[in-house]
């Protein structure tokens, strides 16, 4: 346990962006799963649907600073490659 007064708060913020963080990240998890389940089944309009939820989850962890906007674009483009 820290000492210092801004040790602690450090901490203590630190933990509150950790949950945030991981929060964002399960979500982006959840939404590629999604594209990649329904790409695979070969189903194209419930892949598509699966895929601009997934941009926009992306979007919004580069907004929160969870992602820099280089590595979602990266991520946009190789979902959009295997939905071909």
């Amino acid at each position: 346990m820290p000492n210092i007064k801004s040790a602690k708060k450090r901490m203590r913020t630190s933990e509150k962006r950790r949950v945030e963080n991981r929060a964002v990240k399960t979500r982006i998890t959840s939404a590629r799963r999604a594209v990649m389940e329904a790409a695979a089944a070969g189903d194209q309009a419930k892949a598509m649907s699966a895929f601009k939820t997934y941009c926009s989850v992306l979007d919004k962890a580069v907004k929160k600073g969870t992602l820099k906007k280089n590595n979602a674009a990266r991520r946009k483009s190789r979902a959009a490659m295997r939905l071909g």
